[in-house]
């Protein structure tokens, strides 16, 4: 008896950690993975199934969820570099040059006097505004350094910033629609326009593949003002000499274009990194979207939101103005 009883829990004490069962949640959030993986999956989709597991169930490894879209993103952004050559990146970013000196610092001026109309605190004023003005969450954690700003500042910054991406990624497609863009039109306003990488990739690749190209190039010419506004920062808010975290991931993406352009065998498997590239996106605006809490969205507060919506709106519809008279 005492053996059977011995050996009764020698088996439960085998079978417990199989008894271990994944969550429910986890084989959601992995399922919604698989799917994001799929060919039927596009970047609005997957941003917009993440969002909902976020703010339903939540997301399971949400500890990890930062670095592994960082990693993700620049990847992904490197691959579709593979797909660009180097004469089309030179070519669009000479054209965009002046379109982005003018919207980055009218962008910054306005951040300003709206903040301080608003009587919002000045360094979440001018990171709402660096984040519009230049690649969204990259700018706000590079220029936040500088500032000193705490994580509550940050916090509302990246929010807001976050939920106008989320909103620009599908709304963005459908108006260049009703306006009947051309690819290279709408892949220069979604370049300005859109905040994150992520997002403007996101939208241009719904749009079309000269599109896509047109608008990685744009916005990562003007990810790289990152380093010129974060020493203007330094200089305005008389910060301490601090690291800058410069985005070197682009020097990559040129890199690639440079060996895609030149090295014919590179040039003949483009096509299957880009694709890839494509789905690595996909994947990072799902984990993106599922970052997202209901905390994000209370922490955010009407004040920067309503500045950080109407920096977009004007930016948005001037870039837009300027655009569809000025490129074909």
């Amino acid at each position: 008896m005492d053996q059977n009883s011995e050996n009764g829990n020698i088996n439960h004490e085998v079978k417990k950690p199989f008894l271990k069962n994944i969550t429910a949640r986890e084989v959601i959030f992995i399922g919604a993975i698989i799917f994001c993986l799929s060919p039927i999956a596009s970047p609005p989709i997957a941003l917009a199934i993440g969002l909902i597991i976020a703010l339903t169930i939540g997301h399971p490894y949400l500890h990890l969820n930062h670095k592994a879209t960082k990693i993700l993103l620049q990847a992904s952004v490197v691959g579709l570099g593979f797909g660009m050559n180097l004469g089309t990146i030179m070519k669009v970013g000479k054209e965009g040059v002046v379109f982005t000196i003018i919207s980055i610092f009218g962008t910054l001026l306005l951040g300003f006097i709206i903040g301080k109309w608003m009587s919002i605190h000045k360094k979440t004023s001018h990171l709402i505004a660096s984040g519009t003005a230049i690649c969204g969450g990259s700018a706000i954690a590079a220029v936040g350094q500088i500032l000193n700003a705490d994580e509550q500042q940050m916090s509302v910054a990246l929010g807001t910033i976050f939920i106008l991406n989320s909103i620009a990624l599908f709304v963005f497609p459908v108006v260049g629609h009703l306006l009947n863009l051309s690819q290279t039109q709408f892949g220069f306003w979604a370049g300005i326009a859109i905040h994150d990488t992520s997002s403007v990739v996101g939208a241009a690749a719904k749009y079309g593949k000269v599109a896509l190209q047109t608008a990685t190039t744009v916005k990562l010419a003007r990810a790289l003002w990152i380093v010129p506004v974060a020493f203007l920062t330094s200089f305005l808010f008389k910060g301490r000499s601090k690291k800058i975290a410069i985005p070197y991931f682009i020097f990559l993406f040129i890199l690639a274009s440079i060996v895609r352009t030149y090295i014919s065998p590179v040039a003949e498997i483009s096509s299957y990194i880009v694709k890839l590239s494509t789905i690595g996106l996909t994947v990072t605006l799902f984990l993106i979207g599922a970052g997202l809490s209901k905390n994000v969205l209370k922490t955010v507060g009407v004040k920067p939101l309503v500045q950080g919506i109407i920096l977009w709106t004007i930016i948005s519809i001037s870039s837009l103005m300027i655009i569809m008279k000025l490129v074909r």
